[in-house]
């Protein structure tokens, strides 16, 4: 259950990031705001959903690339039990990567890792007050979208699961190491890139590595 936050109570929030050192210097930027109050913390989805059934938050701060289930997988499970607590997401990956999926599965905003303090800050206060932290570049995106008449990006028609896999892949890795990194076998890997290739038509690995460089969904 969310509480309103009000001008008499800091705003509770749980971070959400597999490295402690990440998690210790947003920490400190947000104690040093003097209104958010950094309730609990946790390393994975799985101990953040216990942390959610149980704490009162005002709002979640999550990285994206968790281990296990991702952060849009953590994401969907605090939309499905409690859709008004607002969810922060905070990636490493540019903006065109996952900002607007991110938005569509009811994100209250996200913001890059080399974001300014300030902007973290000013995010975390607008998302807490009902508001979305959306920059600019983000919302010509979602303008762009809605003013087509199309099903959008290839990539898009993934899920999220299968849109991580299809980056991986991209990227070069091979179907052990990512299985190996999303704590899953070989097997579930190669149905994720067999579901893939029916979504896209794509052929081959190569056709993957082409197509993501062209929409710069990988570095």
């Amino acid at each position: 259950m969310t509480k309103n936050p009000t001008s008499n109570c800091k705003l509770r929030v749980l971070l959400v990031d597999d490295h402690p050192v990440v998690r210790q210097g947003l920490r400190t930027i947000l104690l040093e705001a003097g209104d958010i109050d950094v309730t609990a913390e946790a390393a994975d989805a799985t101990a953040a959903m216990a942390i959610v059934r149980r704490e009162r938050l005002d709002l979640v701060l999550s990285d994206m690339g968790l281990p296990g289930k991702t952060g849009l997988d953590l994401l969907k499970m605090i939309k499905a039990e409690q859709p008004q607590l607002p969810v922060l997401m905070l990636s490493m990956y540019a903006e065109e990567v996952f900002a607007v999926r991110a938005l569509k599965l009811g994100a209250a905003g996200y913001l890059m890792k080399d974001a300014e303090a300030h902007t973290l800050v000013e995010a975390i206060r607008k998302a807490a007050k009902g508001g979305k932290y959306i920059s600019a570049g983000v919302a010509e995106r979602l303008a762009a979208q809605l003013a087509s008449d199309c099903k959008g990006a290839l990539h898009e028609q993934l899920s999220e699961r299968e849109f991580e896999v299809f980056r991986l892949i991209a990227t070069g890795k091979s179907l052990t190491e990512i299985g190996l990194g999303l704590h899953v076998s070989v097997k579930t890997i190669s149905g994720y890139r067999a579901r893939i290739l029916d979504k896209t038509g794509f052929h081959s690995n190569a056709d993957f590595t082409r197509y993501a460089i062209e929409q710069r969904l990988v570095d």
